[in-house]
């Protein structure tokens, strides 16, 4: 029961953190989610919200799906795309530079800017449109320690804290750009991430979406 009580008392903390940033609301088949935008990385922000009121997400795909890990979108090219047709490669022809806060990470819900592999791009530049949520899992201090000696990355006690009572994916920290946090509709998340999908990680029956700007913020 204290262990519950952590998870939710952390969930709470995270949720109010973000409430009064700029938000969105993505629609799907599945429901709809409320993400929040970080001040803390304002050309990611301000570009979300430039896309989003041009309309240029409505009926893109989520396009790759992988259960415990991610769900991922904003391919112009998946608009009208056949039956399993590959996906993943389309842009609007710009990058934004990497912009790593300690505090964004990827924690269960996070928002965070998809990007070309290090081989290509070294400077960890974002796609100007791609991005996923996290759904990712839970891990053990064990685990934590064995990601920071791989990766050279160092968890904060918080994060620490976050990523074994709530989950996500600590592997990805200080390799992409988190830009925002999922603050209700985690349920969404799961009934996504849970689909079938093909050899590609490409839902079997498409997810479109659309994204509106909230003007009435959502708070706790």
């Amino acid at each position: 029961m204290k262990k519950l009580f952590l998870i939710l008392i952390s969930s709470l903390f995270l949720c109010q953190a973000f409430a009064q940033k700029r938000q969105v609301k993505i629609m799907t088949p599945y429901g709809k989610m409320i993400l929040a935008l970080s001040d803390e990385t304002p050309a990611y922000r301000d570009n979300f919200i430039k896309l989003v009121k041009k309309h240029f997400y409505n009926e893109l795909l989520f396009h790759r799906v992988i259960k415990n890990f991610m769900i991922q979108g904003g391919d112009p090219d998946s608009r009208n795309a056949k039956p399993g047709e590959p996906l993943g490669n389309g842009d609007v022809g710009y990058t934004i530079p990497a912009d790593f806060k300690t505090n964004l990470f990827h924690q269960k819900g996070a928002l965070a800017a998809a990007r070309e592999g290090d081989n290509v791009n070294p400077t960890k530049a974002s796609s100007g449109c791609q991005f996923y949520i996290v759904q990712g899992k839970k891990y053990t201090s064990a685990q934590l320690d064995q990601i920071e000696a791989r990766t050279g990355h160092h968890f904060t006690t918080e994060q620490r804290k976050v990523y074994e009572t709530i989950g996500g994916t600590p592997f990805l920290d200080g390799n992409y750009t988190v830009f925002g946090q999922l603050i209700k509709g985690m349920d969404v998340l799961d009934k996504i991430a849970a689909v079938p999908t093909d050899a590609n990680d490409r839902p079997e029956k498409d997810i479109p979406m659309k994204i509106r700007i909230v003007h009435k913020f959502l708070f706790f």
